[in-house]
This record gives structure tokens, sequence and C-alpha cells, in this order.
């Protein structure tokens, strides 16, 4: 570390990345093009074709479930699982009003909106759960306080962050006992297991996401989930505008169009095989993090490592609570001072794009984005909202807001080479100096 005039840290003297190091980014392998390619000389361009069929049928086997139908998106897929679960549980709803409409639902907090927006779309109010320090997923101690609170909530929506599954036994447990259907969001997990099996059998309602930047990608498209063939039916009529079986269109129900494209599905084809390939990348590059950070004032997000294996989607960072400077986060923009011995995720995400290399911020907890400030959050100690007092010391203890303040997601893309992880992690450590 050298001192410039100002007393501020100067950066070690490592030269930017030509080509940039991506949070994550696609990795292609060349059957991709090949099943596109088919569907472009056959004429399949819609979305009915060999390439839909088989994507729907690998990944069901994979993920161990009977039924898998594609989608447009991740988003979509939650959307009707919503849409199911909220006719499962409350009957179908009149025309124009959600199959959620006034209902609450207990969400996950830390996770990205497309896991909480489509109870919104169902006209649902979403119910933050805080989130545990083993998994950084939701908390089953503040899910059980969460039913004291709401005892008639028939509908909870688990995401597994970043590929690492969460307590999923234990908010099972609980959900059965209150009579409750799961969703369960692994658009980020596709290939990580608890007990040995896949996320996204566990719920009554499974999503993945094969975006851009997931572990395989289509480019866009999801699947939704499930072992009831009634259910599949649904989706795929509610996915293709929810058209009857008569010679001209009739419509009977509402509907969508949400289906994946043959073409999105040809990509994903090609992708599948190499999953396995991908995740053992992804966890070398966790792997080589935990090592080379070893001696800082940090710690790797956690998983359990008795029972599950993530897929190790993205690295992350937590800083310890001694270690971090002075950091001020507003709406859109973000302050620190800089320290001695001490860093912030600002500071290294900023030095980080300095050098050409992309890390991301933790996802900021639902909780204390705008548009749900006034929505319920529940800890183990019951309501979140308005506990600091201007007279009484202590306040409610916020899991995901410490994470959100602390943590930060690290270049975890998978064509990243062993000497670029090394001089990343030079990067991260000339913050701490």
């Amino acid at each position: 570390m050298i001192l410039n005039a100002k007393g501020r840290k100067e950066k070690m003297l490592i030269n930017p990345f030509k080509h940039k190091i991506w949070l994550s980014s696609p990795t292609m392998h060349g059957d991709e093009l090949k099943y596109v390619t088919e569907a472009y000389e056959t004429n399949w361009m819609s979305t009915v074709g060999k390439n839909i069929n088989e994507v729907e049928r690998l990944i069901a086997e994979r993920v161990g479930v009977r039924y898998a139908v594609a989608l447009s998106a991740g988003t979509a897929s939650l959307h009707l699982a919503m849409k199911l679960a909220g006719e499962a549980m409350y009957g179908q709803p009149e025309l124009g009003k959600g199959a959620l409409s006034n209902k609450k639902v207990f969400c996950s907090d830390v996770t990205f909106d497309a896991t909480v927006n489509p109870v919104v779309y169902e006209g649902g109010i979403p119910v933050f759960i805080d989130t545990e320090r083993d998994t950084w997923n939701m908390d089953p101690v503040a899910l059980e306080k969460a039913f004291e609170i709401y005892p008639d909530v028939k509908v909870i929506v688990v995401a597994h962050l970043y590929g690492t599954p969460g307590k999923i036994d234990e908010i099972k447990k609980i959900a059965t006992a209150h009579g409750a259907v799961i969703v369960e969001d692994a658009a980020e997990s596709l290939g990580a297991t608890y007990k040995g099996k896949e996320t996204g059998s566990f719920g009554d309602y499974g999503c993945i996401s094969f975006n851009g930047n997931k572990i395989i990608t289509g480019s866009s498209g999801g699947m939704f989930l499930t072992d009831s063939k009634a259910d599949a039916e649904k989706v795929r009529k509610w996915s293709t505008q929810s058209r009857e079986a008569a010679p001209w269109y009739q419509h009977e129900e509402l509907g969508y169009n949400y289906r994946m494209s043959n073409v999105i599905a040809g990509v994903v084809r090609g992708q599948i095989p190499y999953l396995e390939d991908h995740i053992a990348q992804k966890k070398a590059i966790y792997m080589r993090y935990k090592e080379g950070l070893k001696d800082l004032p940090v710690q790797m997000n956690p998983y359990d490592e008795k029972n599950s294996e993530p897929n190790f989607w993205l690295s992350c960072l937590l800083i310890d609570k001694d270690a971090m400077c002075q950091q001020v986060r507003g709406e859109q923009k973000a302050l620190y001072i800089s320290e001695p011995g001490k860093s912030c995720p600002t500071e290294i995400l900023e030095t980080l794009a300095k050098y050409n290399a992309e890390g991301r911020p933790i996802w900021k907890p639902m909780h204390e984005h705008p548009i749900y400030r006034m929505n319920p959050f529940i800890t183990r100690e019951g309501n979140g909202r308005a506990k600091t007092n201007a007279y009484i010391e202590g306040g409610s203890v916020d899991v995901g807001m410490d994470i959100f303040e602390r943590g930060l997601c690290l270049p975890s893309d998978n064509k990243m080479t062993a000497q670029e992880q090394d001089q990343i992690i030079e990067i991260i450590k000339s913050c701490f100096e």
C-alpha cells in the first residue's frame, strides 16, 4: 500500500484486465448452435418443437420431478406457480382479480424482486421473512413466528440464494403443520442438492431460470416443475393464452403468452449436458477465493456442508463487523471513508471496477425497497418494523440488512482463469491495507 499526498490509500500497481472479468456470463459450447440451426432448418421456430420436448424431458429427469413445462422466463414460471397456489388455497377468483387478492404470502426477504413481484401480479400482499446466517436463506424460526402473527397464511415463497439450498426440510415441516403450500424459487440453484435431492423438487411448485447469467442459459427462459399432471397441464394451457378445444379461438380463462420458443429451447438443450462441468468450475472458483482470502477479516457465503451441495453460482464475501470502514448507502448512491486495515463492499466494488472486473452488492432485502417498505417484515423476535426507540437502547436484529451492508458478490465467471482470479484476490487484499 502507498499513501498519497492526502493520506489516502493508493491501490497496488496492477494493470486493468484487458478483457472484462464478468460476474457471471454465458458459457457456450457449440451444441447450442446445432439445435438452434435444427429449429431453423425444420422451420419449428415458434412455441412447439423437438427442442422444447427434449428440454422438458431432460430437466424433469435431472431435477427428479414428473413434469416440467418450458416457459419464457423464470418469472413467468413463478407467476403461474403463484396463480396455481392461490387457486388451490382460495378457489378461482373473479375475472380481473388475482388468485391471491388481498391474501398475505410469506416470502424470502434477501432475493431478487422476481421472487416477490408475482405475488403482487396475483393481488397478494408479500410478508417478508428474515434471513438466517447459516445459508443466507429464509429463517425457519422467523417463519414460525410469522405464523403466530398471521395464522391464516397459506402460501410460502422460498428462494435458494446464489445457488445455496436453504433449510428446506424445516420450512416444509412448518408449512405442513400450518396447511400451507410452498412455491420453491430455484432460479439460481439448478443442480444444487439438499440431502441428495435436487432443489426445485421440494416445493408444491418449483421454478428455475435460464436467464443469461444463470449456471446454464438459453439467453432467457424458465421452467415450471411439478409432480402433478393436472398442474402441468394447467400451466401449459395458461401459458398459451388458455385456448379451449374448439375449432376457433375460444377462451374461458385468462391466458398468457408465456411459452418458451423452440429456438430458445435449442440453446438450453445444448447447455444441459454441461451443467456438471459448470458446477465444478464454479466450485473451484469458490474454493480458490476461500483459500486466497483466508488471512483477511472476511468469510465466504456459507452453506450446510453436511447436508447440501450448492451449485456455487456466485461466490460472495462477508466482511467482519470490526473490519468495516464507514459506509453510507442512499437509494442510488453510496459513500465510504477509507481506513487502513479496513474496507467495505463499496470500496471493494469500486476498486474491482477500476481494474475492469465486475462485482455486485448482495441483494438488498426486499422489505427495504421503496415499493415494499410498508409491507410486514418478520424476524425471530416478531414484527421487525418500527423497532428503534429514541429513548431506549437496542432494537430488532435484521439479519438480511446486516448481510447486505457487509456483503458483496465477487466475479464468478467460469471462464475466468486461475491467474485472473489470483489478481482479483490481490486487488481485494489491497483494499484492506
